[in-house]
């Protein structure tokens, strides 16, 4: 009973099942494989005992001449017979003899299919009548998958591999790795690889290569659709692949409109669409369009939706960035320097404390502060020990920019309109040791008449924000033309203020910058045309900045002055920063020529006037 336990077997596999697996031996096939040929082999030679296999003559040693020593078996619970006992290491003995040379270690291994293996069914059947040479046959292959050898010897060969391919997965991760294999596995990858690559550009040619004829023609909604769509909105989704088919539309409007509608119409229907999507108002959505092509403007307001990354300004006057940044990565802070137009920036990746409440922000080694920002006063280059005006200084971080270029010498006037601005810009001019500043509270038009005679003025001018939209998502629906008309007005007073509070026999100044947080037309190059033409006595100059687009020199057709392409735009989809804009103003003259024969002096700008005495008669 317990020999029949112990011999009981699963069912063979079908034959049809077995043909499927075109010579690939796996390991439940081989140990099944293994027992039913111990089991035909016996039940062979019970029915005929005296047609078995005599064995070899012994050598002088009782052993034969090339055999190798047997396998001690392990004790098993069942005790066998001796016959089969015999029977068994005969077996062992006849194979470890026919053996090939480099062992049945490194044999490789034929499909059935190849060599003609007879089914398990053959191999199970109890009275088989198979002749010894069909047995010897048999038997061989049945020896070779006793091999727990890793070798792939003869797997190059033509339907031939090694077993140890079949006994596991090849791609597994958990397969040991052997410098026999190491150069096929490589080899493979690459070619899997390399078919992968192929298949991606194949299905990038074909989407990209859909006819547009067979597209299905897109249709403008009618007026009554517009007007249905105003009560019952469509879903974001909706209108999203609406915007995109216009733009498709436009790309190549030749070929794609409808006959009765024109340019205008599709524009009107993109502007509609995407103050839905976008959340923007009309005026201002009207004015950004203008700006760019329909691609880049999608461009513009998705960058718009994603926050900028967060940047700090090294202190130079208390640390230098090397040690600031290890002193930040030792506390966990992942970062980077912002880039290679500036030396003294840090972008922060991540961190697991607030940036704002780090010893080394307490101490005033850092300023928290935007990478736009950083521009205005990289422009401005002010030099030790001159005098330095900063008209819209709060919340003091170009400010104290300025101090720390300055090393703390000559004097910085910051200046700011809001008096509860200028908490913050005190707090920082004390926590970065700032000892050069003054901080006073007027109205920036009221310079020179104030103070005057500056080497150096900088004025960040107030304005609509439309390049901080990811700050604050108000600017969308908030700014208005009456909110951009004052801001002109503002602007343009401002900025004539500036040029006049600047003394032009400076020797190592006479600059005036002028920035905005805006990327408007009327607020960047509107202003700076119109500087240009009330004060005579100054030019633009380049502006030092190795990056940013140049700006227009005509808009819609307004004509600018040629030298505005000096001035720098920035963009937060193309520069990953806000929106900015820099121009960069060399005073020529403190003399302000009227008319032909007649010049004025602004008061206060530094300019000491001779009078001539009257004679007396």
């Amino acid at each position: 009973m317990g020999r029949q336990a112990k011999n009981k077997q699963d069912a063979p596999l079908p034959l049809e099942l077995e043909n499927m697996i075109d010579g690939k031996v796996t390991k439940k096939l081989h140990d099944r494989i293994k027992h039913e040929t111990a089991r035909a082999r016996k039940q062979h030679q019970k029915q005929q005992p005296g047609k078995g296999r005599q064995s070899p003559a012994p050598a002088k040693n009782g052993k034969r001449k090339g055999a190798a020593e047997p396998v001690k078996a392990k004790k098993a619970k069942v005790v066998e017979s001796e016959d089969e006992a015999e029977a068994e290491s005969e077996d062992e003995q006849m194979a470890d003899m026919d053996a090939p040379d480099g062992g049945w270690d490194n044999a490789p291994i034929e499909s059935d299919s190849d060599n003609g293996l007879e089914s398990m069914s053959e191999f199970s059947s109890a009275g088989s009548d198979a002749s010894d040479d069909e047995e010897s046959n048999a038997k061989k292959p049945m020896t070779l998958l006793d091999s727990d050898s890793d070798s792939d010897a003869g797997s190059d060969a033509g339907g031939v591999e090694s077993y140890d391919e079949f006994d596991s997965d090849s791609d597994s991760d958990d397969e040991a790795v052997t410098f026999r294999d190491m150069e096929r596995r490589s080899r493979r990858l690459d070619a899997e690889q390399a078919e992968d690559d192929e298949l991606g550009e194949l299905e990038l040619a074909a989407a990209g290569a859909v006819v547009e004829g067979e597209r299905e023609a897109f249709a403008l909604p009618t007026a009554e659709e517009v007007a249905a769509e105003e009560d019952a909105p469509l879903d974001l989704s909706q209108v999203q692949m609406r915007i995109q088919e216009v733009i498709r539309v436009l790309n190549n409007f030749g070929a794609l409109r409808e006959e009765d509608r024109s340019r205008t119409d599709y524009m009107d229907q993109l502007q509609r669409d995407m103050c839905f999507y976008y959340g923007y108002n009309e005026y201002l959505m009207e004015k950004l369009l203008q700006l760019f092509t329909v691609n880049e403007a999608v461009e513009f307001f998705e960058a718009n939706e994603i926050a900028r990354p967060v940047t700090i300004r090294t202190n130079t006057l208390k640390t230098r960035r090397r040690d600031l940044a290890q002193a930040l990565i030792n506390r966990g802070v992942n970062l980077d320097p912002i880039g290679k137009w500036t030396k003294v920036g840090l972008t922060i990746f991540d961190s697991p404390v607030p940036v704002g409440a780090t010893p080394e922000y307490m101490a005033g080694h850092y300023m928290i502060q935007a990478a736009s920002s950083f521009l205005p006063v990289m422009a401005l280059a002010p030099q030790e020990n001159e005098r330095v005006l900063d008209m819209s200084a709060a919340p003091g971080g170009k400010t104290t920019y300025c101090a720390a270029l300055m090393k703390n010498t000559g004097l910085v006037v910051a200046n700011d309109a809001n008096r509860e601005r200028e908490k913050a810009l005190v707090a920082n001019i004390h926590r970065l040791g700032i000892s050069n500043a003054v901080v006073c509270n007027y109205d920036g038009r009221e310079f020179p008449k104030v103070m005057g005679g500056f080497d150096r003025v900088l004025l960040d001018a107030p304005c609509s924000g439309t390049g901080v939209i990811s700050k604050d998502a108000s600017v969308k629906t908030n700014k208005g033309p009456e909110d951009f008309s004052m801001l002109t007005n503002l602007q343009k007073e401002l900025i004539l203020s500036a040029i006049d509070s600047v003394n032009a026999d400076s020797p190592t100044g006479g600059y005036i910058v002028y920035s905005t947080c805006s990327v408007t037309v009327d607020e960047d190059e509107a202003v700076v045309n119109y500087a240009l033409s009330k004060r005579p006595n100054v030019k633009l100059v380049d502006a030092k900045l190795d990056f940013g687009r140049p700006g227009f020199t005509s808009f819609r057709g307004r004509a600018f002055h040629s030298s505005l392409s000096l001035t720098r735009r920035f963009y937060p989809h193309t520069h990953n920063m806000d929106g900015f804009f820099v121009a960069k103003f060399k005073k020529l003259s403190n003399k302000i020529q009227v008319e032909e024969n007649q010049f004025i002096v602004p008061a206060g700008s530094g300019v000491k006037l001779k009078q001539k005495k009257k004679r007396r008669n």
